[in-house]
């Protein structure tokens, strides 16, 4: 295969050339012959059948004459934009025109020949280096829009990934985001983590459901309505409800739902009150031990608009027991061959075998092992969000 330099055609470049006088029309044909004879003209003599030019030949460059049954001066330069607007111009001026050349440079064409002027190297340089400038432009213009995709990702997951809200040192949070980047898109997947004037801790983990700035910015919204409800003082049923408005509210589509587990640890330390909506069960660390706490839930929020309940299941806290919330992309992940996946016991035996690190070692070792398992096969294709929580230092029963 043959290497081509950054800029550069890879084919014969083939110019589209719009004038409406044979004669200069042969003037310029003779100008490629001398200059460029690998270079092909398509000459046609109006805007009407430069359009369908435009759209059957997908020429390098236009060399457009200013002067035609169907347009005049710079509407000339602007109909060839709207028509193909990746294309380079060379506007071909008369002797005394060379002012409307200079204009229909600063509406973005690239160059301005003046006709019966131009020698043959001069014509075939200014054709190349304008094939080269559009595609420079091409380029920057890719980046910087890649580059304001990357921003807009970066405050989307600002907004999905907040800091704890935490007013005592007597709780550890750790947390782990990975997005799945198989499609370079964000997901839905977002958490946070308050602790209220009682000393409560409140923990919420999601995912809406498909990926991308769509669902992630509906992840946003219901991350921050959830901490602006516990701050507020509403809790229990009422608070999923409102989520539930929220995300009605916001989702762009009817099919879009999200799997919700909020979790509130008494500021006692001995009991976890949990609700789910539709989202995998957690783990519960107490010492070495690793047990999956599966607690009773309604409906993923959205999926029976204003008619589902969540129950709310408490649980006894052991003794710097920690509780660990994710999302399902964490076990989702194909293992195996077919259909064979890490699932639930899987990422149980997993967690079984983290038992004696510490909170972030844990949380990182599940993560990563996960990964391991599923890299043979594709990956962790989907986010995976994992937050760990427990008390610091003895239980003031």
């Amino acid at each position: 295969m043959d290497a081509h330099r950054p800029g550069e055609v890879a084919h014969a470049p083939l110019l589209l050339l719009i004038e409406d006088d044979a004669g200069d029309a042969l003037l310029v044909e003779e100008l490629v012959a001398d200059s460029a004879p690998e270079m092909k003209v398509v000459w046609v003599q109006s805007l009407a059948d430069a359009r369908d030019a435009l759209t059957n030949t997908a020429p390098d460059c236009v060399l457009l004459d200013l002067h035609l049954p169907d347009a005049h001066g710079l509407e000339a330069v602007a109909r060839v934009h709207q028509y193909a607007e990746t294309v380079p111009i060379v506007v071909l001026t008369g002797l005394a025109e060379e002012q409307t050349g200079l204009a229909a440079v600063a509406v973005g064409a690239q160059d301005y020949l003046v006709k019966g002027r131009v020698e043959p190297e001069l014509f075939g340089r200014a054709v190349r280096y304008a094939i080269q400038r559009k595609q420079a432009e091409q380029h920057a213009a890719a980046l910087q829009a890649s580059e304001l995709h990357a921003q807009e990702n970066a405050r989307l997951e600002r907004g999905l990934l907040p800091s704890p809200l935490v007013s005592t040192n007597d709780v550890e949070v750790v947390a782990r985001y990975r997005p799945g980047r198989a499609a370079a898109l964000l997901g839905g997947d977002f958490y946070d983590v308050v602790q209220t004037s009682d000393g409560a801790v409140h923990a919420l983990i999601g995912d809406v459901s498909g990926h991308g700035p769509d669902e992630a910015a509906v992840g946003v919204a219901l991350r921050i309505a959830w901490r602006t409800l516990v701050l507020a003082g509403i809790v229990g049923e009422l608070q999923m409800q409102k989520l539930e408005e929220i995300l009605l509210a916001e989702r762009a589509a009817d099919r879009v739902f999200a799997t919700v587990t909020t979790m509130v640890m008494a500021p006692d330390r001995a009991a976890v009150s949990v609700m789910r909506a539709g989202h995998p069960g957690l783990l519960l660390r107490t010492g070495r031990a690793v047990e999956w706490v599966e607690a009773p839930g309604g409906p993923a929020l959205g999926l029976i608009p204003g008619a589902a309940n969540w129950p709310i299941h408490t649980f006894d806290l052991p003794p710097e027991g920690a509780v660990v919330l994710f999302t399902d992309g964490l076990f989702e992940g194909h293992t195996g061959g077919g259909h064979e996946r890490l699932g639930e016991s899987g990422l149980l035996e997993l967690a079984r075998n983290g038992g004696r690190l510490g909170s972030d070692e844990f949380a990182d070792a599940l993560v990563r092992d996960a990964e391991k398992l599923a890299e043979a096969h594709g990956g962790l294709a989907d986010d995976v969000a994992v937050v760990h929580v427990r008390w610091n230092g003895d239980a003031n029963r």
